[in-house]
Formats: C-alpha cells, structure tokens, sequence
C-alpha cells in the first residue's frame, strides 16, 4: 500500500523550489588587501631616510647659526632665525655677491648644456630613425657616454684635457694645427668651456635615448602624407616630428634643467673640488662654503633657497606648458 505524500506547507509552493532557489549569501565586507602597501614600505621608508628627513633637518640648519664651534653638538646651535637668508642673498654683501656670480654662471652653463644636449639627441635620433645597414651598431655606440660611470667618464676627460700631455691640445695643436700654443682648459676662462663639452658628451645620448623612443610612436602614415602633399626633409620636421615629439620634449627639458643645474659630479671630479671662477657652478659654491669655511648654516641655507628656486621654475613651467597643452588641445 502507496503512503500518501505530504501536500505542501505553502499554497501555491512547489516540492522543488526549495532545492532550486540558491542559498542567501551574507554579505562580506571588503577587506582591503595590505600587500600593496607591504611592497611600497621599503621604497617609503628609503624615501623618508635618504630624502625626505634630510631635507628638514637640512632646513633646520639654515636657521641656526652652525659653524665649526657648533658641529659636537649642532642641534644646540644658536638659533638665528632667517639671518643666514639674509647673508646669502644680499647682493650687496661679500657672500650674496658670489653666490649670486655663481648663479649666473650656473644659469649659462643649464641653458647651453640643454640646448646642446637637445639639439644633438634631436639629430642623431631623427638620422637614425630610418633603417639602413649598421644603425644598431651606432644607436649603441651613441649610447656608450650615458651608459659610463660618471667617475669614470669625467677621470678620462680630465686627463684627456690636460695643458702638456692631454689628447685635446695635442689633436688641435699638433695634428689640426687649429691654435698656436696649448691653451689651459681646466683653469682660467677656458674652464667653463671645458665643463660644458663633459656636460654635453654625458647629457646628449640621454636626450637621444628619449626621442630615439618618442619617434617609435609617430605613425609612418603621416610622413607618407606629408611627402606625398609634397613636403621635403625640413618641412616634416617642422609640421610632423616636432609637434609630435611635443609630450616627450616637455618632460626631457624639465628633466635635462634640474640633472644640470644640480650638478655637483662633473664639476667636482673634474676641477678637483675647487673649480675655477668661471666654472663656479652653484652647487660647487655651496660645497665650499658648507666644507671648506665650515659654515654650515649658510650653506644649508643656500640649499634651501636653490631647492624653492627649483621648485618654482618646476611649477611655472608645468603652468606654462599645461596651458599651451589645452589650447593646442
């Protein structure tokens, strides 16, 4: 005999939609995932140890009056207040005047490595954007002065622009017949001469690298219309490379201008710590002023206003920049 099966609870219900129906899931609450911040710690915490920390304390210096009386225990340094501003950037005074020759010199020296270092990455890059037979062989060759240590590269240079035994004076004296006598190129005038070529030899193949780079993502469909609309090698340049290498450019200039006008490596090594007045870079000056006078204070103050003069050529250019950016837009 069949027993009966249950009718079910609910009117209308179904044996089988109990089974079919999913289970209420709760809802979970999101958790955010601490590993990104695990891997960002030791870069943060370089940051803060290497630059960061530095900076304020170096802040903190320029406001005391910390001298070679006060390095045992320099956080208990007379306090000054903006005194040490007011020394460095008087004009009038002995210390304003000489950081202010040394700005100017540092002002040149930025603007004709840039432009150089620009001018020549532009061509070389543009040369070899079409493929002809040894291209790899000079893209590596062009690349060789970035890839040197600097220590190494400036050492050589320095050696190589000696008075009497240096291969500069001998190629353009002995060989080329250029000059008449072998000039001084590491004291004197000539110095900034020769600061400028080491800046330019070492910067230049950066510049080259980047537009070498921009120039892979200029489609070749343009240039194919311009040549067809009749437009020669200048006119390209002119109407397609350029504007296109626009965003590329922007950011190499600001890089190339904050890289030169902080040098402190190739004048340093090459003149030895104490470059001549015409190769007084600022970063030289303020070396000397901090290690060699051991005024301390007025060298950290000094730091800190090339750190806000930085930062606010950095901004008015981004402003400027930013701006033309939109309107070409």
């Amino acid at each position: 005999m069949a027993t009966p099966t249950r009718a079910p609870a609910l009117t209308g219900a179904h044996p089988g939609d109990a089974a079919a129906r999913p289970p209420a899931v709760r809802p979970r609450t999101r958790r955010r995932p601490l590993l990104p911040y695990l891997l960002l710690a030791p870069a943060l915490v370089l940051e803060l140890a290497i630059h960061v920390i530095p900076m304020f304390v170096g802040a903190f210096m320029s406001l005391q009056e910390l001298t070679r009386f006060h390095l045992r225990d320099w956080s208990g340094a007379p306090f000054v207040g903006l005194d040490n501003f007011r020394d460095v950037l008087d004009v009038d005074g002995p210390a304003g005047a000489q950081l202010l020759h040394s700005f100017w010199v540092t002002v040149a020296y930025t603007i004709a490595s840039v432009g150089l270092s620009w001018l020549l990455g532009t061509a070389a890059a543009v040369v070899l954007q079409r493929p002809f037979r040894g291209r790899a062989v000079l893209r590596a060759l062009f690349l060789t002065p970035y890839a040197l240590p600097v220590y190494t590269a400036v050492i050589t240079w320095s050696f190589l622009l000696q008075r009497d035994t240096g291969l500069v004076n001998h190629v353009l004296v002995d060989q080329l017949g250029l000059l008449d006598e072998r000039p001084f190129w590491l004291i004197g005038e000539n110095s900034f001469v020769a600061l400028l070529v080491v800046s330019v030899w070492r910067s230049w193949p950066f510049a080259f690298l980047c537009i070498m780079a921009g120039l892979q993502n200029i489609p070749t469909e343009m240039y194919e219309a311009a040549a067809i609309d009749g437009a020669g090698f200048w006119r390209r340049l002119r109407d397609v490379t350029l504007p296109m290498l626009r965003p590329v450019n922007l950011v190499l200039v600001l890089v190339l201008f904050l890289w030169t006008f902080n040098d402190f490596n190739t004048p340093y090594v090459l003149f030895g710590g104490s470059a001549p007045e015409a190769a007084d870079l600022i970063s030289i000056h303020i070396y000397r002023s901090s290690f060699e006078t051991w005024d301390f204070g007025a060298g950290s103050a000094m730091s800190v206003a090339l750190l806000l003069f930085l930062l606010a050529v950095t901004a008015v250019y981004l402003l400027i920049t930013n701006r033309r950016g939109r309107s070409h837009a």
